[in-house]
């Protein structure tokens, strides 16, 4: 039986839910999970519904069937196949720790994903992305170059079809052009001690001021340098026996597990953007089962 999901965003109002589950039923479709939020300050209603074909029926004859419940309530909406895994374009620099967590995640089937491409602008890594059958782009930045580099960047974008692209400690800002047209399409991952703690060393500016937790913050990417909705955070505490080196050992820690965690979180469609901030459902059951453990 095919496994499909919907995502709904709309004007609250009474009789959403009824809707769409009487549309599901009618189209031979099993509920299996749901997960709904009213924003009463905004006026915004969110809903994810997991749901299996009892009848074989196929996605766009969904989507085709859903149009006019869809129009009485003006909905953005969207079906996804949650057999199709989602092409992503990995980016890094030279810190590896959350590529490395991410490929073995991805091996084992935690992360159900495609990973199309990695690009980085150095050459470090360049052994470990083949090893994985996975193409590797070597593009330098430069003051000079940075136009032309970003246009080489999205046109392995659009050249691999890659829905989502993930700043895997990618040290270089990306223009404002590029973060308006990939809106929504960029997660980013970077230390939570912004804005305390900026520029370099910051873990050890953090050690200096005897800091008692350390923190990741993963975020899509805005035009306004790590400021955009966050999807997803996370705390280590620490104590006056770590070192500087201790700091930055468990922030790579966490990190790699924030990061892991809004990707999951993106690719099974659990986040909505909602003006500055997001709505993150619950993972479905099932949804972290991976496919082998090593």
């Amino acid at each position: 039986m095919s496994k499909f999901t919907l995502t709904v965003t709309c004007p609250t109002t009474r009789g959403i839910v009824a809707a769409i589950s009487s549309n599901l039923a009618e189209k031979g479709c099993n509920i299996t999970d749901s997960s709904q939020f009213d924003d009463f300050e905004t006026g915004n209603f969110f809903m994810r519904v997991s749901m299996v074909s009892e009848t074989g029926i196929e996605l766009q004859d969904l989507e085709a069937g859903f149009a006019e419940t869809a129009k009485s309530f003006d909905m953005d909406f969207a079906f996804h196949d949650e057999g199709a895994k989602m092409k992503v374009v990995i980016m890094v620099s030279r810190f590896g720790h959350c590529l490395n967590d991410l490929l073995y995640r991805w091996r084992i089937g935690a992360l159900p994903i495609e990973i199309v491409a990695v690009i980085s602008n150095h050459m470090d890594y360049q052994k470990l992305v083949v090893n994985h059958d996975i193409p590797f782009h070597c593009i330098k930045v430069t003051k000079e170059n940075k136009p032309e580099a970003e246009k080489q960047i999205m046109n392995v974008v659009e050249d691999t079809g890659a829905e989502l692209v993930v700043l895997a400690r990618y040290m270089q800002i990306l223009s404002d052009e590029m973060c308006q047209k990939m809106s929504g399409r960029i997660i980013n991952i970077h230390h939570s001690f912004l804005p305390s703690f900026k520029g370099a060393n910051p873990y050890k500016q953090a050690f200096e001021r005897g800091v008692k937790l350390i923190g990741a913050t993963s975020h899509y990417v805005t035009a306004d340098l790590d400021e955009g909705p966050i999807i997803e955070q996370d705390t280590v505490r620490v104590t006056h026996a770590q070192s500087p080196s201790d700091y930055v050992s468990l922030g790579r820690d966490v990190e790699s597990q924030v990061l892991a965690r809004a990707i999951h979180a993106h690719i099974h469609r659990r986040v909505f953007l909602n003006g500055n901030k997001t709505v993150v459902f619950p993972a479905s059951p099932g949804s972290y089962a991976s496919e082998r453990m090593g």
